[in-house]
């Protein structure tokens, strides 16, 4: 048997998560947002996150629940896990109908981050285009969720996302064609999701957008964390300033 847990029972599962470096954890522990499972209500030793398609592992892998942690997951799932163990398991269970490959983290740090060089890099608007705060109106937009569904349903409603969230579009004759936004929050700041429509990419669309968000950000005593899903995304990233700390591996699952 599996359990869901909320409240102050996820904030006990900290310290089984605390060497795994994500801010998604966070956001799910702390409260703000996603699902959490164990192995056992009173005394867990093993647990599950997740939010969207993000699914993360911690605890131990030899739990009798361990194995029923890994198929409670949604149609399409990147699983996070820290140990060759965790490893071990999630191919034996998912032989298959699992892809590999490697996600890339950042240092967190705020003073790799320049307010007043984000400030210019959002500034940098080419003609006929438009960068906009993410309201309401712009939400709402379908063109804004074709890009990526994830701008913001990882909150309870757009009323919830302009409420708790961030975000910044650019426009293109009224059409959104390049979004950054909070994928997910934590009480220290947000996660970033970032995404241009494929005919305005080489642009320099994504990092006037992603500075504007991180901007705001900084404005507002958040942190903006980056996680990099391909070297393109890496690439941007350091021209914004991050650094890189290293790669790990992901699981990408077809359930």
């Amino acid at each position: 048997m599996i359990y869901e847990v909320n409240g102050e029972q996820r904030k006990n599962l900290s310290s089984m998560f605390a060497s795994m470096d994500s801010t998604i954890i966070l956001s799910a522990l702390q409260g703000h947002m996603g699902r959490v499972w164990v192995d056992d209500l009173e005394n867990p030793t093993a647990a599950q996150v997740t939010v969207g398609i993000f699914v993360f592992y911690a605890g131990n892998p030899s739990s009798k629940g361990a194995e029923e942690l890994l198929y409670n997951l949604p149609d399409f799932t990147l699983a996070i896990v820290e140990t060759d163990e965790w490893k071990s398991l999630i191919e034996e269970v998912h032989n298959g109908r699992f892809e590999k490959f490697q996600r890339y983290q950042f240092i967190k740090n705020l003073e790799h981050l320049d307010i007043r060089y984000m400030e210019e890099l959002s500034n940098a608007v080419p003609k006929g285009y438009e960068l906009v705060k993410i309201d309401a109106t712009i939400a709402k937009n379908s063109s804004l969720h074709k890009l990526s569904e994830d701008f913001i349903s990882q909150f309870d409603s757009i009323a919830d996302f302009i409420d708790r969230g961030i975000g910044f579009a650019v426009l293109k004759n009224g059409k959104v064609v390049c979004g950054a936004t909070s994928f997910s929050i934590y009480d220290e700041g947000i996660e970033i999701e970032i995404a241009t429509h494929p005919e305005y990419r080489r642009k320099g669309l994504a990092r006037i957008t992603a500075a504007a968000l991180i901007k705001e950000c900084l404005e507002r005593g958040l942190y903006p964390s980056w996680d990099g899903a391909n070297i393109e995304s890496v690439k941007l990233a350091q021209k914004l300033g991050y650094r890189l700390k290293g790669s790990y591996d992901t699981y990408f699952i077809d359930k």
